[in-house]
């Protein structure tokens, strides 16, 4: 078992703080085994005190070394009815060093006794005074030598320790063993989980599924299976828009060769001898001419960035009545449904500054995604386009009576693949028009989206970065 490892620290640790735990032990149980061992002497004291005067006195005298050495102490007073009575005497050997009351020594007082006569290996002479067993008197009183004290506790402290050791080493084994099964094992399937994750993102089947039974490794488990479920989508996200992105280069380059062969066609058709196709033409020509320079825009860039617009002012009615009257056209090729009426509401003279082809792409991205939505109920709807100005921004508005966005095109909005408003949609109209309206400076704004419709608006920034902020303009009444 490596220290470098999650369980030997955790081993290393557990038997650490048990050993300290014990050490914090020891000094208190040292001390006790000091005070049992005074106390003996004291209790030894009294029965040969009692021995002695419960015999006839003339053969005290023959009995009383034998009490003393069998008492271990040179001397024993007793005090009885108020009279302090020295019963047993022998010699002291030498001075008295200390004297210890066990009637009234505090906690810590005694095991700095203990501490001091573990540090001093002399023998020394001391009083202890204590109360005597069974109410046999009032105080009991004795002299004896530390001899064999120190050795003794010495050797119970060694002992204890070794008990102590066994038990940490006991102790470290069942937490290790718990810690392995009960924190280390679904730690371990973790990284399993995420080292086969890192193998191979794209696969959901390496999704980790979460089943561990503690709160916390429950969590970090449904957090790590939440992170990979995002990372996965988005990657598969980027593989679908990296492998869009090069189909798109590849039908732009032909697509660009159809419609310039087209373009040719549709310039001749302006010499017609049919009014309504002289009419026709130049819309014609124009519809054309912003394919081919989308197409040539998408090669150029070979990315999903849009180029930075190209501003000039221009009537926005006009604009607005080019999207409408194909999106109309378009209502009307529909078989078996209900027209879809476009109303517009929008001063003659609003101009605006803009990229006037990015802004058609726009509108017409809106207007189409309303009418396909209108079309799909099968019954008539409208769709109204309206527009005005402030002192900031241009402001357009456009509204239908659909059948409202679903919640999942709701949460995902403006996300290419993932907000699409009907079945079979991809979600990138609405991606593309705000991307669009972020390059100018402005944002595009879900306003309501309901069982009456939906409605969103439009801000075209009147100032832009190292623009000046433009002016009003006053319409003539």
């Amino acid at each position: 078992m490596s220290l470098n490892t999650l369980s030997g620290r955790f081993a290393l640790l557990t038997g650490i703080f048990v050993l300290l735990a014990e050490l914090l032990i020891l000094l208190p149980s040292i001390s006790n085994y000091r005070l049992d061992f005074l106390e003996s002497r004291l209790e030894r004291a009294q029965i040969a005190s009692l021995a002695l005067l419960a015999t006839d006195e003339s053969l005290a005298s023959d009995l009383e070394s034998e009490l003393l050495e069998n008492a271990g102490v040179f001397n024993v007073v007793l005090r009885r009815n108020d009279v302090r009575q020295l019963v047993l005497s022998s010699p002291i050997p030498g001075p008295i060093s200390a004297t210890y009351d066990l009637r009234e020594q505090p906690f810590w007082t005694s095991i700095g006794d203990a501490i001091a006569q573990l540090m001093n290996p002399a023998n020394r002479v001391i009083r202890v005074i204590g109360a005597p067993v069974n109410q046999a008197g009032q105080l009991i009183e004795i002299t004896t030598d530390t001899q064999g004290l120190r050795a003794q506790m010495i050797d119970y402290g060694l002992r204890l320790l070794l008990i102590s050791a066994a038990f940490s080493v006991l102790t470290a084994l069942l937490l290790n063993i718990a810690a392995q099964r009960l924190l280390l094992v679904p730690i371990r399937r973790v990284i399993n989980h995420m080292t086969a994750y890192a193998s191979a993102p794209e696969d959901a089947r390496a999704i980790i599924t979460p089943d561990a039974r503690l709160a916390e490794l429950h969590e970090a488990e449904t957090a790590l299976a939440a992170m990979q479920h995002t990372v996965t989508s988005a990657l598969k996200q980027k593989a679908r828009l990296a492998q869009l992105g090069q189909a798109v280069a590849r039908i732009s380059h032909d697509l660009r060769n159809i419609l310039t062969t087209s373009q040719i066609f549709a310039d001749r058709l302006e010499t017609s001898a049919d009014p309504a196709v002289r009419r026709a033409a130049p819309k014609l020509v124009n519809s054309i001419s912003r394919a081919v320079n989308l197409c040539e825009t998408t090669m150029a860039f070979g990315k999903a960035e849009e180029p930075a617009p190209s501003l000039s002012r221009f009537n926005l009615a006009q604009l607005v009545s080019e999207v409408t009257e194909g999106e109309s056209m378009a209502s009307d090729r529909i078989e078996g449904g209900e027209p879809v009426e476009f109303l517009t509401d929008i001063p003659s003279g609003l101009m605006v500054r803009a990229d006037r082809d990015q802004l058609f792409r726009v509108l017409s991205n809106l207007a189409r995604n309303a009418r396909q939505a209108i079309e799909a109920t099968r019954k008539p709807g409208t769709i109204e386009i309206g527009a005005g100005e402030t002192d900031l921004e241009w402001w357009i508005r456009i509204g239908d009576t659909g059948p409202g966005l679903p919640k999942k095109a709701r949460d995902h909005l403006f996300q290419p693949f993932s907000g699409g408003s009907r079945k079979g949609g991809t979600g990138l109209g609405l991606a593309i028009a705000a991307d669009l309206l972020r390059n100018h400076g402005g944002r595009l704004e879900l306003m309501r989206s309901d069982e009456e419709g939906s409605e969103f608006m439009l801000h075209l920034p009147r100032e832009l970065a190292g623009i000046a902020p433009e002016p009003i303009a006053v319409t003539a009444p």
